[in-house]
């Protein structure tokens, strides 16, 4: 019967250094405990749950957890996330705000949410934002692990289960250097289109996801050659310098089109109009601060989003 109650933060921590490094030599080096230590946790942790958390392996190599000892690491990244909030709440309060949240937000949404951040710095002075950027499988990730207590993304996670409201429309569409034969017409053969090289992220992306779907509308088979780079920045600089085409959010593309130096593909089905969203989850009960937060940006309409480009 396991025994919940008497689990320990050490142990956690513990285990956690033990899945992350792969061997109980590795995880005591970095935590600073003995490698006796460090099994006796593991242990009493072990007897604690009730059933094995980790594989020992036959011959060298990384230590594995049970199905059993991912959802204790599961719980215990929670856990940590959670007093990494509780913390920044109490130093705070200890300054004089009513409290500090964190707001985890996609790449694309950088060209936003620093200023959207300022404006609730004016808004509500007395709650401080800070801001974590990243992909979108480590926003899930931060909401997952209570490491956010709101984030700004397109389209929500089926898991965690999290509440949703829509900020605004997130407009997506093919961008060309200037000079680019596509730029200069008001429609596009998708028997043409799909010859071009595009510039993409990695598979998995939300951008990229949506380009395979705008391509599956048509008959003319897959996109003939693909070039993944890592940022939108660079991909930016990759279709000024004429080494391909790029679907991409026209929020990281606003100034360039305005100015010139890119331009946009016309055509049916373009712009892609998606929408941005604020998420929280729906298992932990989010802070006053996070609620006075969440009724500022929804109280913006979307305000703080980059104007709409068009061709």
């Amino acid at each position: 019967m396991p025994r919940l109650d008497a689990i320990t933060l050490k142990q956690l921590r513990t285990l956690d250094a033990v899945a992350s490094q792969g061997s109980l030599t590795a995880a005591a080096a970095k935590i600073g405990q003995t490698i006796p230590a460090i099994h006796s946790q593991i242990k009493n942790l072990e007897k604690s749950v009730g059933v094995p958390i980790l594989v020992r392996p036959l011959v060298a190599g990384q230590m594995e957890l049970t199905v059993e000892g991912i959802e204790v690491l599961r719980a215990a990244k929670r856990i940590e996330g959670i007093l990494s909030q509780a913390a920044d709440q109490l130093r705070a309060r200890a300054t004089g705000q009513i409290g500090q949240i964190t707001i985890s937000v996609v790449s694309t949404s950088k060209y936003f949410a620093p200023n959207l951040v300022r404006t609730l710095s004016k808004s509500e002075p007395e709650i401080g934002v800070s801001l974590r950027v990243g992909n979108r499988e480590s926003v899930i990730s931060d909401l997952d692990e209570g490491r956010c207590e709101l984030a700004i993304m397109g389209r929500p996670p089926r898991v965690p289960v999290v509440h949703s409201v829509p900020l605004g429309p997130h407009p997506h569409g093919v961008i060309l250097p200037p000079d680019h034969p596509f730029a200069k017409e008001d429609g596009f053969d998708p028997a043409l289109l799909v010859k071009e090289t595009f510039i993409s992220r990695e598979e998995g992306s939300g951008t990229r996801v949506l380009m395979q779907r705008f391509f599956d509308r048509f008959e003319e088979g897959p996109v003939a050659r693909i070039v993944e780079m890592e940022s939108n920045e660079t991909i930016k600089q990759a279709v000024r310098a004429g080494l391909g085409i790029a679907l991409l959010s026209l929020h990281t593309v606003h100034e360039e089109v305005a100015q010139g130096r890119l331009a946009l593909l016309r055509g049916p089905g373009l712009p892609i109009v998606r929408h941005w969203y604020l998420v929280w989850s729906a298992h932990v009960e989010r802070s006053i601060a996070a609620k006075r937060i969440s009724d500022s940006i929804e109280a913006l309409s979307g305000t703080f989003l980059p104007g709409a480009v068009s061709g």
